[in-house]
């Protein structure tokens, strides 16, 4: 098989089990190195590289014309946001996204959600999603 064809069946399977479901996950740093190492060994396959060439990931996208995963991912969880904010209120996803819980959170160092996510990548930028919707 040609390169091509690899890197068609790539996106059309392996990018889509990868990406299966993300547009509700909460990634942390360990789980976006794992989604990166899972592309970058089947890229390299692809292109007959192993490690002990010492290629760089940078060079090997630039060869295959892949995108890095988390950086696909993020952009499609976006693309959620805005598709959920258009939805009615009456809608499940909408009233999960607008729900707040009434009460006090655990002592500990409280878990990242989802929403906490899209504002902490923003805050650089100085673009707050709001996640309401209004």
């Amino acid at each position: 098989m040609n390169k091509e064809t690899k890197l068609r069946i790539h996106n059309i399977t392996a990018k889509a089990a990868l990406k299966f479901g993300s547009e509700a996950w909460v990634l942390k740093k360990r789980e976006e190195q794992r989604l990166e190492v899972a592309q970058m060994k089947f890229l390299r396959h692809l292109l007959g590289i192993t490690k002990l060439d010492k290629e760089k990931n940078q060079c090997i996208r630039q060869k295959t014309g892949a995108q890095n995963i988390v950086k696909e991912i993020k952009q499609y969880q976006e693309k959620w946001l805005q598709h959920v904010q258009r939805m009615d209120t009456n809608r499940l996803p909408k009233q999960s996204l607008q729900y707040k819980p009434k009460g006090r959170r655990n002592i500990r160092r409280p878990r990242k959600r989802w929403r906490d996510q899209l504002h902490l990548e923003d805050k650089g930028t100085g673009n707050t999603p709001n996640p309401s919707g209004t």
